[in-house]
């Protein structure tokens, strides 16, 4: 049960960090503010690390690790491209982000109590990543 809610956990953190670098990616050529583009640059910076750390966890257990949903990224990405269509602002950018970093922080708490035989080691994995998404959405929030 421990190897399994373990694989598990790590998949989903696999896909949140997957989800997180494409919508910091998606929004990054839009972003006219120095600092905002720093904050993002280096959020996602930190997702890529975090990935690999979560990929070599996941090659001990000979998974492949999961691909975000993709009715999930495909809502996100018209989501982003329709609001940026009308109004291409700091503002925007940052209400896209942390309406993606709440639903990442929601997920990952949900998967983290769903999972509750997972290691301690993937379960640090997904709170670090909850704390990086909650650290975006607070650093962002004077660009609302």
């Amino acid at each position: 049960m421990i190897e399994q809610d373990t694989v598990k956990l790590l998949r989903e953190c696999d896909a949140g960090v997957k989800m997180g670098v494409k919508s910091i990616e998606d929004v990054l050529g839009y972003v006219q503010s120095d600092s905002l583009e720093k904050y993002l640059t280096d959020c996602k910076d930190e997702h890529v690390k975090l990935g690999e750390e979560i990929n070599g966890l996941l090659d001990k257990y000979h998974d492949d690790g999961k691909e975000p949903n993709p009715i999930a990224s495909g809502m996100s990405w018209l989501k982003t491209g329709v609001k940026l269509a009308f109004n291409e602002s700091d503002g925007t950018i940052a209400d896209l982000m942390t309406d993606g970093c709440n639903m990442g922080v929601k997920s990952l708490n949900r998967y983290l109590n769903e999972y509750e035989a997972a290691d301690e080691v993937s379960k640090d994995i997904a709170k670090r990543l909850i704390n990086l998404e909650e650290r975006l959405a607070v650093d962002i929030r004077d660009y609302l």
